[in-house]
């Protein structure tokens, strides 16, 4: 490590793990962020510990779980007795800057109901400082684009409709009728260059979020091109959607339920009417964005080139949640299967790196990228952080006690633009289910309806449910046990440490893992 500790945190929006070149995507162009492969740790067991943006984000700045911040839907107030990464970095001397979001409501008893920030999605979490604004509704970004002068339409998210009068909604090979000069993903970028020149010598850390490659499914051109539908990876579902639905009752909501026009602005029709063709398509769309992203990427990466910051900078590069993409049948990030909440993690540390190029095997969330960048840079990891730093992985293989489990949750009360929990016939806080997967089997509990059970090494997509077979009976109670003891453990602990004796407050801290399992066999 370097003397100077810079730290880039790149989040992307809606990228899934298996698009990844260094991970076996070959057919997708990333030279940028195949450097970053080369150069630090690629984790291949990475996930996003709940969906959809708001509670993954809070989960990612905060290191909690979603039972323990309990942001859980987007428009859902994170409690604001919670740190977060913004404002731990602020106690050792760091100004966070974001570009980009975290669509975060605030808390309603730190302000008031006519505070504007609760007539829109989400703003800025507290602690970080905003060079590059996208929320609230996109504004930082229309205004741009104004001040660029591109004159706007009336509907301004009519930018995003494919070019030419005669074009219709939908999934197409027609580009986006902005230019890519005029994206969002060239103002995200403009931003992060505009105060990387701008904040001199000091030490900086940064929040560079882009959009993309989140819906709507269109790119503009030449990136709406650069693949063949034919050349993507087919969709992973059954003959029908019906087979599917019969699943489980929360899937076969969501089947009768998700329409084309929240990925392809103004379409119409259900996404269960996607054919593989269309779904081909959509993805040679969505892997056009992300090549877009990362020669936007290459634009950042060569000015730390030039400026001799390349090995005095920390990069992470990750994403907030995943995306079906078609698979089950399904659009989006829902649910319970593995393609809304297997993302990228990709580390490459400041300074000579210790294993460049290395996969790593071992679980992890992304609760742990806090911990990691505070211990990183030498700030203290609070008590209620539910991750562990990964620092350990990026010199060596897993230490003893590491997790053999991955954990995530998903709340799915009713929020305005979905209704489950009135047509499932639950209460808001039946709500919820929670997974523990590991190499071999998967287990989804719910708080109110049907649990489900799978074997990953028979059926790795998740198509046949086991929970219900006999034959299994003893390792579902198994895996039960697991789930229910991962929720035990990781209770909120923000002042369980803390003790008042005769001598005053005592402060107790936890072994390590590896300690803790130590003495437990002597």
């Amino acid at each position: 490590m370097t003397n100077r500790r810079n730290v880039l945190l790149i989040v992307v929006d809606q990228w899934r793990a298996d698009f990844i070149p260094h991970l076996g995507a070959e057919f997708l162009r990333t030279p940028n962020l195949d450097r970053l492969c080369r150069e630090g740790v690629t984790f291949r067991n990475h996930v996003t510990t709940t969906v959809p943006c708001g509670p993954a984000r809070a989960s990612l700045l905060t290191g909690l779980y979603l039972m323990n911040h309990r942001a859980v839907q987007n428009t859902v107030p994170l409690d604001a007795r919670h740190t977060n990464l913004a404002k731990q970095l602020r106690r050792i001397g760091y100004d966070p800057a974001l570009i980009g979001y975290t669509t975060t409501t605030p808390d309603p008893r730190e302000t008031g109901p006519r505070d504007p920030r609760f007539t829109y999605l989400g703003d800025v979490m507290d602690g970080f400082r905003s060079v590059g604004a996208f929320e609230p509704t996109m504004d930082g970004y229309f205004g741009w684009l104004a001040q660029k002068g591109y004159e706007l339409p009336e509907k301004r998210e009519n930018i995003w409709l494919p070019e030419g009068e005669d074009s219709e909604p939908g999934v197409t090979t027609r580009p986006s009728r902005i230019p890519a000069e005029l994206s969002d993903t060239a103002y995200f970028t403009e931003r992060a260059l505009t105060y990387l020149k701008g904040v001199g010598q000091k030490p900086w850390f940064l929040h560079l979020g882009y959009y993309r490659p989140h819906p709507p499914f269109i790119a503009s051109a030449p990136y709406h091109a650069m693949y063949r539908a034919e050349d993507m990876p087919a969709p992973v579902r059954a003959a029908d959607w019906a087979q599917e639905a019969a699943q489980h009752p929360l899937l076969d909501f969501y089947l009768r339920g998700i329409s084309q026009g929240s990925f392809f602005h103004g379409a119409g029709g259900a996404a269960t009417e996607l054919d593989e063709a269309a779904i081909r398509q959509m993805r040679a769309t969505y892997a056009g964005m992300m090549t877009e992203i990362d020669d936007n990427l290459g634009q950042v990466f060569d000015y730390l080139d030039q400026t001799g910051q390349w090995e005095e900078t920390t990069i992470i590069f990750t994403s907030d949640h995943g995306e079906q993409l078609g698979d089950h049948y399904l659009l989006g990030k829902i649910g319970y299967f593995d393609e809304s909440f297997r993302i990228p993690l990709v580390v490459k540390e400041a300074g000579t790196p210790r294993r460049p190029g290395a996969i790593e095997d071992a679980f992890t969330e992304s609760v742990d990228v806090m911990p990691t960048i505070l211990e990183h840079l030498g700030g203290q990891i609070p008590h209620a952080c539910d991750g562990r730093s990964l620092l350990p992985l990026l010199g060596g293989p897993a230490p003893a006690g590491w997790r053999d489990l991955l954990h995530y949750e998903y709340d799915f009360r009713d929020v305005f633009y979905s209704r489950p929990e009135s047509a499932l016939g639950l209460s808001m806080d039946e709500s919820s289910l929670c997974v523990v997967q590991d190499g071999r089997y998967k287990y989804v509990h719910f708080a109110a309806l049907p649990p489900l059970f799978f074997d990953l090494r028979a059926d790795p997509h998740q198509f046949r449910n086991l929970a219900e077979d006999p034959a299994h009976a003893s390792l579902v109670k198994d895996y039960a046990q697991k789930a229910l003891s991962w929720r035990l453990t990781h209770a909120e602990r923000t002042l369980t440490h803390f003790r008042a004796t005769p001598q005053g407050l005592e402060e107790r801290h936890p072994a390590p893992p590896a300690e803790a399992l130590r003495d437990a066999a002597e």
